[in-house]
């Protein structure tokens, strides 16, 4: 297994398990020297669930691999009850 420096990180492509485009890696979020999360710039279909926000902060419990793109589990999809957090887009 090979260790990703976050830099190589930075500009991915993400998509869902189930193969949709969800954006592109913006930033990582560290807590205590660990990653948190990750914050996405939305775009695909994604972008209609999300309403007027450009982006999203997605735990990193949701990311299932790491590679050549990112892949996240369906259930980052944003719903009303889950966990994401929207970025206002006067932040992006």
């Amino acid at each position: 297994m090979r260790v990703k420096k976050i830099t190589e990180v930075i500009g991915m492509k993400v998509y869902t398990d189930s193969g949709d485009f969800f954006g592109e890696i913006e930033e990582a979020n560290l807590h205590e020297n660990k990653i948190d999360g990750w914050r996405i710039k939305v775009g695909g279909s994604v972008t209609s669930l999300i309403g007027g926000a450009r982006g999203v902060i997605i735990p990193h419990q949701f990311v299932r691999a790491i590679n050549d793109i990112v892949i996240i589990n369906r259930a980052a999809l944003p719903s009303n009850d889950s966990d994401i957090e929207e970025i206002p887009s006067d932040l992006i």
